[in-house]
C-alpha cells in the first residue's frame, strides 16, 4: 500500500511512519523541511516539500496514494496563547486541510481513504458527562477549531474518498507530549494534581493510537468519526496517583489553578484544568482491541517499570 502522511516528523507521525514501513507499505511524507524527514525517517520514507499553509501539495506525491493520513498542525502546547498563536493553531489546521483536500479531489485516481486528525477538545469542558462520538461539540476555542477542522476534511467525501476523523486524546509516550513534561517533577517526588484534580483525562498509549490508525486504514467498511482514546478515561487526580505509584514516588504537591493560570494564561484552563470523559464507542463496536485499555499497565509499559 502507498500511504502519504502529513506531519510525519511529529510525535505521532514518526511512530506511524515506522509502523507503516515495518509492515511493508511505501511511505511518503509531505513536509515543509524534507531534510528533517531524511534525518528522522530515512530510509523508511521518501519526502516531498509542502508549504501546507500556502499551497497545494505536489501532485506527484499523491498520484499513487492508496491512503492519506493528515496529522499536520501547530502544537496547541508549544507557546502561551497570544492572539497570534491562537490564529496559527487554527489556521495551520484549516488551511492545510483545505489545500490537501483540494489536491485530493483533483486526482484522476483518488486514494481510498483520508484519515484526518482532530482532538477530544471538540467536546469542550463537559464535567462528568460520558462522551461518545454522537455527543455535541463544545463552544470554546479548541472546540470551535475542531468543528471547522473536521468539516474541511469531510469535503473529501464528496469526491468518493472514505473519510476517517480521529478525535485524539492525550497521547502517552515518554518521547514527548504531556507525559514527558510530567516525568521530571514526578521523578523528583514533586508531582501532584493539577488544580482540583477532578477534571477528566482521556488518554491513549501511543502504540494503541498507531494500531487504531492502521486498523481504520485497512477496513474499507469503516468511515466517519472515531474517538481515539483508551476505554478507561481517568481523572487528573487518579492519573497523578497512578504515575507516582508506577515511579514509586509520593504524590503530594498539587499545582494550584491560580498558579497555572498565572504562568500559562488561557492555555492552562483549556489544556490542564478542564477535560473530557471520552470513550471510544465506535472503535470498540468495530472490533478493535486495545492492548492497553487501563492506565497503570500502559504507564508501566511506557516507562519500563
Amino acid at each position: 500500500m502507498n500511504v502519504v502522511v502529513t506531519g510525519g516528523t511529529g510525535l505521532i507521525g514518526q511512530k506511524l511512519c515506522e509502523a507503516l514501513a515495518q509492515r511493508g507499505d511505501q511511505v511518503t511524507v509531505l513536509a515543509r523541511h524534507p531534510g528533517r524527514v531524511e534525518r528522522v525517517l530515512f530510509p523508511k520514507a521518501r519526502s516531498f516539500r509542502w508549504d501546507a499553509m500556502g499551497e497545494l501539495p505536489p501532485q506527484e506525491a499523491l498520484d499513487r496514494a492508496d491512503a492519506v493520513v493528515h496529522l499536520a498542525g501547530e502544537s496547541i502546547a508549544a507557546k502561551r496563547w497570544s492572539a497570534a498563536q491562537k490564529a496559527l493553531i487554527r489556521d495551520s489546521r484549516l488551511n492545510s486541510t483545505d489545500h490537501l483536500v483540494a489536491a485530493l479531489t483533483r486526482l484522476s485516481k483518488k486514494p481510498d481513504v483520508l484519515v484526518s486528525a482532530s482532538a477530544v477538545g471538540y467536546y469542550g469542558d463537559r464535567g462528568n458527562e460520558e462522551l461518545t462520538e454522537e455527543a455535541a461539540a463544545g463552544n470554546d476555542f479548541l472546540a470551535r477549531t475542531a468543528v471547522e477542522w473536521e468539516a474541511r476534511a469531510r469535503r473529501a467525501g464528496t469526491a468518493g474518498i472514505r473519510v476517517i476523523t480521529l478525535r485524539i486524546g492525550v497521547v502517552l509516550t515518554p518521547d514527548g507530549g504531556a507525559l514527558k513534561q510530567m516525568l521530571p517533577p514526578f521523578k523528583l517526588g514533586l508531582g501532584g494534581t493539577l488544580g482540583s484534580g477532578r477534571q477528566w483525562m482521556s488518554w491513549i498509549h501511543i502504540s494503541d493510537l498507531v494500531s487504531a490508525m492502521l486498523y481504520l486504514i485497512d477496513r474499507q467498511g469503516l468511515a466517519g468519526v472515531f474517538n481515539a482514546t483508551a476505554p478507561e478515561p481517568i481523572t487528573n487526580a487518579e492519573f497523578s496517583r497512578t504515575l507516582a505509584r508506577v515511579l514509586r514516588r509520593p504524590c503530594l504537591i498539587p499545582a494550584p489553578a491560580f498558579a497555572l493560570k498565572l504562568m500559562l494564561g488561557e492555555m492552562a484552563q483549556a489544556l490542564l484544568l478542564q477535560g473530557q470523559r471520552v470513550v471510544p464507542k465506535r472503535l470498540l463496536a468495530s472490533g478493535f482491541q486495545f492492548r492497553f485499555p487501563a492506565l497503570e499497565p500502559a504507564l508501566r509499559n511506557l516507562l519500563k517499570q
